[in-house]
C-alpha cells in the first residue's frame, strides 16, 4: 500500500495521531512529519516534500491540513490521495492575524502554557466526558515543542495563501473530515472543501470538536481506512 505521510496540527506532534498509528501501521508505512522548522507555508511544505517518499498518501489535521494543501500545490504528481481534517482552505483574516501578535509576545515572554490554557485549549474539544486527558496531552505536546515553534507556526499561519484554487485541481481520492462541534474550523469550511474537490468524501463526526483523531478515534480510523482503500 502507498506510504502515508501524517501532518500534525499547530503545537502538536505525532501523538495527535496515536490511535491512527496503532490502527494503520500494520497496513502501510507511516511517515510522521514535523511542521516546526520554518515560518512560511511554502518552506514547511518544501521540507515535507524533501523528506517524503517519491509518491505517497497525505493526511493533515488543522495546520497540518493547511500545509498539506500547500504540499499538493507544490507537487501534485507525488500525492496519490489526500485527507484534510479539521482545517481551513482560506487565508487568515486580518482580525485573527492581529490577534496572534500578543499571543506570540506572551509565548516569547515565557507564558506559552498560559496562552495555550487560556486562548487555545478551550476551543479544541467538544463538550463531554473524556476531555481532560486529551487537553493534558495537548499541553504536553505544546510544551515539548516550545515557544520558538509557536512563533514560527503563528507566522506561517498569518501569511498563508488561499488554497481554494489548489483544491479545485485535486483529482485523487480525497477525504474531508471534521468534528461536528469544531469551533476553530467549522463544518461550513469543510462543506466548501468538499464542493471544491470533485468526488471527495465528506465525513462529519458527531461528538467531536477540532481534534477528531483523539476525540473520536474509532470514527476517524474508519473514515481513513475507507479513504486509503478507495
Amino acid at each position: 500500500m502507498t506510504p502515508l505521510v501524517l501532518l500534525p496540527g499547530m503545537m502538536c506532534d505525532a501523538r495527535l495521531f496515536g490511535p491512527q498509528i496503532e490502527a494503520l501501521s500494520c497496513m502501510c508505512t507511516l511517515h510522521l512529519a514535523t511542521i516546526a522548522g520554518h515560518d512560511t507555508m511554502a518552506a514547511l511544505a518544501a521540507d515535507v516534500l524533501a523528506h517524503a517518499p517519491p509518491r505517497f498518501a497525505l493526511a493533515g489535521l488543522s495546520m497540518g491540513g493547511i500545509v498539506a494543501m500547500e504540499v499538493f500545490r507544490q507537487a501534485p504528481g507525488r500525492i496519490e490521495r489526500i485527507a484534510l481534517l479539521d482545517t481551513n482552505p482560506k487565508a487568515e483574516t486580518e482580525a485573527i492575524r492581529q490577534r496572534r501578535e500578543p499571543q506570540m509576545a506572551r509565548a516569547r515572554a515565557g507564558e506559552l502554557r498560559a496562552v495555550m490554557r487560556e486562548e487555545m485549549k478551550p476551543n479544541y474539544l467538544a463538550e463531554g466526558p473524556g476531555r481532560q486527558p486529551v487537553l493534558d496531552l495537548c499541553m504536553d505536546m505544546a510544551e515539548a515543542l516550545g515557544p520558538e515553534v509557536f512563533v514560527r507556526q503563528s507566522r506561517a499561519l498569518q501569511s498563508r495563501p488561499d488554497q481554494q484554487d489548489t483544491l479545485r485541481r485535486v483529482a485523487v481520492p480525497a477525504l474531508v473530515m471534521c468534528g461536528e462541534q469544531d469551533r476553530l474550523c467549522p463544518v461550513g469550511r469543510h462543506e466548501l472543501m468538499h464542493e471544491l474537490i470533485a468526488g471527495s468524501r465528506l465525513a462529519i463526526v458527531a461528538g467531536a470538536g477540532h481534534l477528531v483523531t483523539l476525540e473520536k478515534p474509532a470514527e476517524a480510523n474508519a473514515a481513513l481506512l475507507e479513504w486509503l482503500a478507495a
